[in-house]
């Protein structure tokens, strides 16, 4: 598997975090744990499987992922190429009407979002392009044309720098209270921009945190405690939910990212 990750331009870095190209030369497995950014993906060659359980169902060659509470596994076939748009928090408002809560837990063909001869005459050059320097040109391209200049909601910005300052380990009305407005109305903002309850945004926040700082902690039960789980129960149900494995199997043996 090759990965290689490309910063967007000055123009679309407000709305797009980064592009990033996977390439499969052999048929491999990974897994993806919830993160906080809506996704585009483009495969332009070759097949990826979503696998839950028994089933094996292929991905459409292009979709859009919002925000899940649950990690996902997939097979990439042998000579795949997979180019993935990771939006910033809100991001995708720039670029679709849709209130991106309406993508919780969803990937949906991006035929909800651009017309069908776009996307077929998108993939075409993607898949014709001699480089991928030139394969991010040509999707930058193709985001600009798209790109509707809709204004973020700063309220909600901050409330997400606010939950990102304390690693998710916030209470989600006292963090209205600090913004000046009253819970019902702020999570119906937050969720319309984001894509998830301001409650499954901080859970997302603090799990990735720990999973990122694992290393550095002896135990894993002292990465649970710095974590605000006291109880260790709680701790390994949300673990298990948010990987798709109990933590002792993930820090062991996961491709994640």
């Amino acid at each position: 598997m090759k990965i290689e990750k490309y910063t967007p331009s000055q123009v679309l870095i407000p709305y797009i975090k980064e592009f990033i190209l996977i390439e499969s030369g052999l048929e491999f497995s990974s897994r993806t744990i919830p993160d906080t950014s809506v996704v585009l993906s483009f495969r332009f060659r070759g097949n990826v499987l979503k696998i839950d359980g028994e089933q094996q169902d292929s991905l459409p060659v292009s979709a859009i992922a919002g925000l899940r509470k649950s990690s996902r596994q997939f097979i990439y076939s042998y000579h795949t190429s997979n180019l993935l748009v990771i939006f910033q928090e809100g991001g995708i408002k720039a670029f679709s009407k849709i209130p991106a809560h309406e993508l919780f837990e969803l990937s949906i063909s991006t035929e909800n979002l651009f017309a069908v001869n776009q996307l077929n005459d998108l993939l075409e050059q993607l898949a014709e392009a001699p480089t991928n320097k030139h394969r991010i040109t040509i999707i930058a391209s193709f985001l600009l044309k798209k790109l509707l200049f809709n204004k973020k909601d700063q309220l909600v910005i901050q409330a997400t720098q606010l939950i990102r300052q304390q690693y998710g380990n916030i209470r989600i009305k006292e963090l209205a209270s600090s913004l000046h407005i009253s819970q019902d109305p702020f999570e119906k903002r937050f969720r319309a921009l984001i894509g998830s309850t301001p409650k499954q945004y901080a859970s997302i926040i603090r799990l990735r945190n720990l999973i990122n700082k694992y290393p550095s902690y002896p135990s894993l039960t002292e990465a649970s405690l710095e974590a605000g789980y006291f109880d260790q129960s709680h701790f390994i149900k949300d673990f298990s939910l948010f990987t798709g494995q109990t933590p002792k199997d993930f820090f062991k043996s996961s491709l994640y990212w």
